[in-house]
């Protein structure tokens, strides 16, 4: 059952509602433990948020989500959004992301200071781009600027030396694989220290086929090598299964952080479904 884990239980019917509520009923790990998890192979769901409203990621709570990726790049989040959006996702124990729109430093720095529990760069290129990500998004061997009043370091409550070593050591950092010059060094970004996970981005390395009818079958072949390369780094793999028998594919790549579609998506598919089992 979706949103339900090993040894959780569903809540019991809603009187009068004639269906199964799918809640958690037990606590799942801190949003804080994401990196943790991520790095331990564990299973993750999560979902892109595009939509800018805070109730989207207060009904993922209960159901069971990891995570959320607040997407800055192909929606109009801007940071006070972004913001409410966080402490949204960290009030129902979800994990927030941020996929920034591009890579800077300033775009990084206002996601993590605002909350985020990870960062997912698009079009990661190079091993120097890599390595530049990684040093905005570090204290320790990095570039970071150093904020003592805000959300990510529980305004305060830490202390400078404890908020820098505890960012350092739970905000995740995922570099995205989606642009076809990129593919033959991702071995060597994964092996980047301080990249936690890379992503294999399907949609735009499809795009960048065309309307080559080989396309699919291209990336499936791109994504398995990648997925190969992140294996022999020793590094996690993310990727969005994009239907059941997808989900076993990208399964055995070895990817064990899933994104489950987006808001849009879930909107526009049980839309669809509503309209067609009344119009039937």
């Amino acid at each position: 059952m979706i949103g339900v884990r090993a040894g959780q239980r569903p809540a019991p019917p809603l009187q009068g509602s004639g269906k199964e509520e799918v809640v958690m009923t037990e606590p799942r790990p801190a949003f804080t433990s994401f990196r943790d998890r991520l790095l331990k192979r564990q299973r993750l769901f999560g979902t892109f948020l595009k939509l800018p409203t805070t109730q989207v990621i207060e009904m993922l709570g209960p159901i069971g989500y990891d995570f959320i990726i607040i997407d800055q790049e192909h929606a109009p989040l801007d940071r006070a959004m972004t913001d409410l959006m966080i402490l949204a996702a960290r009030a129902s124990n979800i994990a927030p992301l941020v996929r920034i729109p591009e890579f800077t430093d300033a775009n990084i720095l206002s996601a993590l200071d605002c909350g985020a529990m990870g960062i997912m760069v698009p079009h990661v290129t190079s091993v120097e781009r890599a390595k530049a990500i990684v040093r905005a998004s570090r204290y320790a061997g990095g570039t970071r600027g150093f904020a003592g009043l805000t959300r990510a370091s529980n305004w305060g409550k830490v202390g400078a030396t404890g908020h820098m070593a505890q960012q350092d050591s739970q905000v995740a950092v995922v570099a995205m694989i989606e642009d076809q010059h990129a593919i033959d060094k991702a071995g060597d970004i994964a092996r980047v220290e301080g990249i936690d996970a890379i992503f294999v981005g399907r949609g735009d390395l499809t795009a960048s086929f065309g309307v080559d009818p080989e396309a699919a079958t291209k990336v499936a072949e791109i994504s398995g090598r990648v997925a190969a390369m992140a294996r022999d780094a020793d590094t996690p793999l993310m990727m969005l299964p994009t239907s059941k028998a997808d989900f076993g594919f990208v399964s055995d790549l070895g990817a064990t952080a899933m994104v489950l579609a987006s808001d849009h998506g879930f909107i526009r598919s049980a839309a669809g479904a509503a309209l067609k089992d009344y119009t039937s």
